[in-house]
């Protein structure tokens, strides 16, 4: 019964609400909470109402000011860096090595043919740009060169630029397309530049190089790109330099006892002293580089992780031809930390561009996302893909033949700024990486006491010869192995977590108010109880409106005692009109005979009264 009762009264006191004014609230809160300050409000005189009141509100605003900083500082997400040093073996990374030249000359030179004339010539136009074009020059053939020309843009007029074509009897001609008068230009006045155009020559655009030899150089890539897009990747392989005839000897590789399980890479670097670790004679071949298309002669080589791809080209370093080359590795881990604080990803499966590089079983790298970006942009623009990146299923890489404007719309894409950021935004870095700090040191190789027998033993070697077929210009000679036997773990944790944010927030509050959490459970009640008290009064307003609405269609006052009485024998309230000399005008109404009833429960009250007598009766 007891639980019955104390039910009955709760719904009494939802269905009634708090049953305060706005003043009682707010006088009942100042006088029970346990935060400081509000208390003094209700107790003390004027002036020190007055003073308590500001004070109050002062620290109020300063734990509301202090609280926006700690959680505005929350929110930024920050990170905090830590550094540990560990020691154990550690896996030897994988070692990718490439020579400078990407194909062998013997082997390509009947592709390049046409280009490589077509190129002794552009240079000795470039020279002598004045010279008459000769009997061997006019009988080359000009299809790559008309479809991507390399001009002359004399600039000693700024407002009036001339461009001379390299190739024609009467070059001069302006860039509006005039003739010109014949005059000759040095270095300095010309700048060499390459007409690219599209939709058949209407379209065309110069872009000017600062010297002729990135001019020359970045022509046949472009051309040689051509050419070599439209061989199969498998002839392409047997074009290059294959392991075999990179690598002359093996010097060490430790724990596999062979070369051939490391260049399946699976090498690993004991617990030992420097300087074992991974030992190579390079025969880079120097001889049979291409001319045109490579002027840097030596080995490129990349450290990187087991299972990742290598991009050689941007990320690794070069090995001088004629030197011994050591390499000290250094190991750093990095642990980053995910969403939200960084836009990391663990394997690149929220990244929205298809990894081009996962059908070589590599894991994701940001330069993956880059290049397999940058394809997609050429197969979306270009309608055909870069030979040099991966290609996907179903597209084809760009030729002069098949997609006339490819070299056009590949140099503006690839200067396009937008296009980097659209990239860059899309791509994220890997949330844990390794990376391999390399310290390099050279010294030539060999000596000039020890050349003649080390190049007698290599010839031997490699061909089988008592003589030398070996030069310094063509073999290295490298070192790698781990400067020292720990590694690096670099780790990225919450600068700001929970737990520092709840120990702010509540250092700030007892400190300028005294306040504690229950304090902030009575403001929320206080709040309650002040929404609770206007939906009342809501409620009753919408009721008073509904009622007074409905008083306002009836044009007289409400009926009397009398005329309900009648009601029940007049439903219409008609006036007696059958007899109406009954009652003469001056004669009032005579007064009905039953007085009106005499209830209790018709009594007005307050409601505080009603209020505890019911809750007396629940109780």
């Amino acid at each position: 019964m007891q639980v019955k009762k104390y039910l009955v009264k709760c719904l009494h006191r939802l269905q009634k609400g708090p049953g305060y004014t706005y003043k009682e609230l707010l006088v009942w809160y100042c006088d029970n909470t346990n935060t400081h300050g509000p208390k003094r409000i209700i107790c003390e005189g004027p002036k020190k109402k007055a003073m308590w009141f500001v004070l109050t509100l002062l620290f109020a605003s300063i734990v509301f000011w202090q609280w926006g900083v700690f959680i505005r500082t929350y929110l930024s997400w920050e990170v905090s860096v830590s550094l540990s040093v560990g020691f154990k073996t550690m896996d030897f990374p994988a070692v990718t090595i490439c020579n400078a030249s990407p194909f062998q000359y013997s082997k390509v030179k009947h592709l390049l043919k046409d280009l490589d004339q077509l190129m002794e010539a552009v240079l000795e136009r470039i020279v002598a740009p004045e010279q008459p074009l000769s009997n061997a020059t006019r009988a080359l053939n000009f299809t790559l060169w008309n479809h991507t020309p390399l001009v002359l843009i004399d600039e000693r007029n700024p407002h009036h630029p001339v461009v001379l074509d390299l190739f024609a009897d009467n070059h001069n001609v302006s860039a509006s397309g005039s003739p010109a008068p014949g005059r000759a230009c040095n270095a300095q006045q010309c700048k060499v530049a390459m007409r690219l155009c599209c939709r058949n020559g209407t379209v065309c655009t110069f872009r000017k190089f600062i010297s002729a030899t990135q001019a020359v150089t970045e022509w046949y890539t472009l051309q040689a790109t051509n050419i070599f897009s439209q061989v199969p990747t498998q002839e392409l392989v047997k074009m290059g330099y294959s392991g075999e005839q990179l690598i002359l000897a093996c010097l060490e590789a430790p724990l596999l006892g062979g070369m051939d399980m490391w260049v399946a890479g699976s090498l690993q670097q004991p617990s030992a002293p420097p300087p074992t670790g991974l030992k190579l004679i390079l025969d880079l071949g120097q001889e049979d580089y291409v001319p045109f298309l490579t002027s840097t002669a030596g080995a490129r080589l990349l450290l990187h992780e087991q299972r990742s791809y290598p991009f050689v080209k941007e990320e690794g370093i070069y090995a001088m031809s004629g030197t011994e080359t050591s390499i000290g590795v250094l190991v750093d881990k990095l642990e980053r930390k995910g969403k939200p604080y960084s836009q990391c990803t663990v394997n690149g499966s929220d990244v929205p561009i298809r990894n081009l590089y996962s059908d070589h079983n590599t894991t994701y790298s940001i330069q993956a996302c880059i290049r397999s970006c940058f394809q997609d942009h050429m197969i979306q623009n270009c309608s055909c893909g870069h030979y040099l990146y991966p290609l996907p299923r179903g597209q084809k890489y760009c030729n002069n033949q098949e997609f006339p404007d490819w070299v056009y719309c590949y140099s503006q894409l690839r200067q396009s700024l937008g296009q980097r950021e659209t990239c860059i935004r899309m791509c994220k870095e890997s949330c844990n990486d390794t990376q391999y700090k390399m310290t390099i040191s050279m010294a030539d190789w060999p000596s000039e006491a020890s050349e003649d027998w080390i190049f007698h033993v290599l010839s031997q070697e490699r061909d089988q010869s008592t003589n030398i077929t070996l030069s310094r210009k063509g073999i290295v000679k490298l070192n790698i192995y781990f400067q020292e036997f720990n590694y690096r773990t670099i780790e990225e944790s919450a600068a700001n977590n929970i737990v520092w944010l709840l120990s702010n927030l509540g250092g700030q509050f007892g400190f300028w108010m005294g306040g504690s959490v229950l304090c902030l459970i009575e403001f929320a009640e206080i709040v309650i109880d002040f929404l609770w008290i206007t939906v009342i009064r809501l409620v009753a307003f919408s009721k008073s409106l509904r009622q007074r609405r409905a008083q306002a269609r009836y044009a007289g006052p409400p009926p009397t005692v009398a005329e309900l009485v009648e009601a029940h024998t007049n439903f219409a309230f008609q006036p007696d009109t059958a007899n109406p000399e009954a009652y003469p005008d001056e004669q009032t109404l005579p007064i009905p005979g039953t007085p009106p009833p005499n209830y209790d429960s018709l009594r007005l009250q307050p409601l505080d009264v009603i209020e505890s007598d019911s809750e007396g009766d629940a109780i």
